[in-house]
């Protein structure tokens, strides 16, 4: 069985952060390229951040600066800072987990809310 579960969502003021993380079981981690989603209401789910098995990351440009995804495979976790947030960070983020060889093997978390007030 694969599980891939996010924590660490939730309500923050503008300009303040927070830290998601997201821990996998059942596949070998590190052979998977990690990344976060977000979906806010009304809009397409989007990419924020990925970071390959071997380590190389990515962001979208909206956030880059402000947010950093990290992974430790000795945890199988991978993990995404936010700060700076903003209320357009608003959003359910899910965690992706894709394998960097067999594109089919796709798996996603259940998502966790985390909504910046202004």
């Amino acid at each position: 069985q694969v599980h891939v579960v996010e924590s660490g969502g939730g309500l923050v003021q503008a300009g303040g952060s927070l830290r998601l993380s997201c821990a996998a079981s059942g596949i070998i981690f590190s052979v998977y390229n990690m990344g976060w989603f977000r979906q806010a209401p009304g809009k397409q789910r989007e990419l924020v951040a990925a970071i390959t098995s071997d380590g190389n990351t990515n962001y979208t440009n909206s956030v880059k600066d402000r947010f950093t995804i990290s992974r430790d495979n000795a945890k199988n976790t991978v993990y995404l800072q936010m700060n700076s947030l903003k209320p357009e960070d608003t959003a359910i983020y899910y965690c992706n987990a894709k394998h960097r060889s067999f594109m089919w093997s796709d798996y996603w978390g259940q998502g966790t809310q985390v909504t910046v007030s202004s």
